[in-house]
């Protein structure tokens, strides 16, 4: 049968069409066809409220993927000292021997000082401004920037707001009482405390009760009155202090290898940072219920005697933290570029939470 040049020209046109539109929903279901077997290790050890189970948890926060990618990207979770050490997850992210890691940036400022600036700092931000900054003031691009060399990629995954100064075997009243007190701390506060004469020790969670009840430390610091409670602390102490001076926050880290992050169809990777984003706030808002109803009880029915530093303390430990975060930010050019960035914020949040958020706390 005779065909004009008109019509075939129609014709295939029509059938390259048709291709195209059934070729497109084809490929994007290939695409979506893609599965990733992932495993997470964690700092903490099994059963941990907050830092592995329970609302905004790590494991939560593999669910919380698994069901919005529709089984597509599964993350396999293990928890401290079930596929490795509690500290080692730094090394085994950055060297591939694991896609994640959950614990916190301070863990790993003996490789990078300036990890400690995502976490947490003494007589910084609270937790509204830590996330300004993190989100929308330049600091995600800063913890990328420090990340990227060592193959990895970080943000927030949680967050357990304000703790508490700690217990105290003795009431502390003027800076004296500081000087030879031997105290379970972590972190910037740990050397902030040290130029004060006090002995810094550091314990895992585990460790802190039997060492304060036997007198080994006189005081320590872990997060805040759920937390505490559950580790028995106020049969061994009975002077809870508080400011929230050394941790005004404190960020749980979501902790990635950065080729494998770079592997992740867009999609996932959209679906790994809401997850994330939605574990910080849910971790928080749970801190914030159970604190509550915990440091009810331990006032009321367990002899425990709560009350914030004294004043004299506090002006002391602000000026000695400026001397050591000074120190520290002249230690290298990196150190130095986030303590300025975030300083910077810090001041102008400052200037806005003094009008809302100080004002209406006060009145």
């Amino acid at each position: 049968m005779a065909i004009t040049r008109r019509k075939f020209l129609s014709s295939t046109a029509l059938a390259s069409s048709a291709g195209l539109i059934m070729g497109a929903p084809y490929v994007a279901k290939a695409q979506s066809s893609q599965t990733f077997q992932w495993r997470m290790t964690n700092a903490y050890g099994p059963g941990s409220p907050f830092y592995v189970e329970g609302p905004g948890s790590p494991t939560d926060f593999c669910q919380k993927v698994e069901a919005m990618s529709d089984g597509r990207m599964k993350i396999q979770h293990f928890a401290a000292g079930e596929l490795i050490p509690a500290m080692e997850g730094f090394n085994s992210v950055a060297g591939g021997m694991v896609e994640m890691n959950a614990g916190n940036a301070y863990f790993w400022a003996g490789q990078l000082p300036a990890a400690q600036y995502f976490t947490t700092v003494p007589f910084g931000m609270n937790t509204q401004g830590m996330n300004a900054w993190i989100y929308h003031g330049g600091g995600q691009e800063l913890w990328d920037e420090l990340y990227a060399p060592l193959g990895l990629k970080a943000m927030p995954m949680g967050n357990t707001g304000v703790q508490m100064t700690g217990w105290f075997r003795e009431p502390l009243e003027s800076v004296d009482d500081l000087n030879g007190l031997k105290m379970r701390i972590p972190g910037l506060a740990g050397k902030v405390y040290s130029e004060l004469g006090v002995a810094v020790r550091l314990l895992p969670g585990s460790e802190i009760f039997p060492a304060l009840e036997r007198g080994v430390i006189d005081a320590a610091e872990f997060v805040g009155p759920y937390q505490d409670r559950r580790l028995g602390l106020q049969k061994a102490a009975s002077y809870y202090y508080t400011t929230g001076w050394h941790e005004p926050t404190n960020v749980t880290e979501l902790l990635i290898n950065k080729a494998a992050w770079e592997s992740l169809p867009s999609d996932l990777q959209a679906i790994v940072s809401v997850a994330a984003k939605a574990c910080n706030v849910e971790s928080q808002a749970w801190c914030e219920s159970v604190n509550a109803e915990a440091l009810e009880d331990l006032v009321d029915n367990q002899g425990v005697t709560a009350q914030p530093l004294p004043p004299e303390i506090v002006t002391r430990l602000r000026d000695v933290t400026q001397d050591v975060l000074t120190d520290m930010a002249a230690s290298d050019a990196s150190t130095r570029k986030v303590h300025e960035a975030f300083m910077a914020f810090r001041d102008q949040h400052r200037a806005w939470a003094d009008v809302s958020e100080k004002t209406f706390l006060n009145l």
